[in-house]
Order: structure tokens, then sequence, then C-alpha cells
């Protein structure tokens, strides 16, 4: 079983990826968080195996709590989901640690494919590749 940790500051795409992950009988979802620094807290608490991590966020942002994570929680890898694709919050995302990078358009299928490559190691989206 993947454990998930979803950090998104809407509470809307928070609940929709929960319901969405659902479908899939080899993820759960262990936690959630509304901005980086809950992020970084649920993260210490729960310990999931990939936080699915937006990069524009309050309090703290993605690419901040993407760094304290994977300094602090070293087995979890963060996989980026945003809706931003340009080179250098993918370089800033990468360079903070982040082992993938989706964009919010993806297919579900792709979300899935990206979390359980992420759980193994690392992973970049293929629309994303030739950006970085």
């Amino acid at each position: 079983m993947i454990r998930v940790c979803i950090v998104d500051d809407h509470a809307l795409v928070r609940a929709g990826l929960e319901q969405l992950l659902g479908l899939a009988d080899d993820v759960a979802v262990v936690g959630s968080a509304a901005d980086g620094r809950q992020a970084v807290e649920v993260v210490a608490d729960r310990r999931p195996d990939v936080v699915l991590m937006d990069l524009s966020m309050p309090v703290l942002d993605g690419v901040a709590a993407t760094r304290a994570i994977t300094s602090a929680v070293p087995d979890t890898r963060v996989l980026v989901l945003t809706s931003f694709g340009d080179r250098t919050r993918i370089g800033d995302a990468m360079d903070a640690g982040a082992v993938g990078y989706l964009l919010k358009d993806a297919e579900p299928t792709e979300l899935f494919s990206g979390i359980r490559a992420a759980a193994t190691g690392r992973w970049l989206s293929a629309d994303m590749a030739g950006a970085a």
C-alpha cells in the first residue's frame, strides 16, 4: 500500500484528490495539509511514502516545504502537482528534492502512474521532461 499525503491550499482540490485516490487498491491517503508548514508537520507525524505537493501556497510555499520534508523525512518522496509548468518552477522543485512533477491537467491514469513511480524512484512527467 502506497501511503499518500495531499498538500494543496484549496479544500476542493484536496477533497477531489482524496476521492480519486480512494479508487485505487494500492493507494491510501494518510493525511492532508492546506499550506507548506502544515505539510511539514503532517509528514513528520504520518510518514507517508509520497506527498502530492502544490507549489503556490500560503505560509510556506511548496518548494520550501519540499526542501524541509526531504531533509527531515528522506524516505518520503515528493511529487509536485501544480498548475505551473515553467522551467524555473520545475528546476526549483527538483532542486528542493522533488522526484517528479505533474501538471493539474494530467489524466487520472497519469497521476496514479506518477504516484506509483514516485514511491519507487525518480520520475518526471513525459510532458514536462522537455521543459526541465
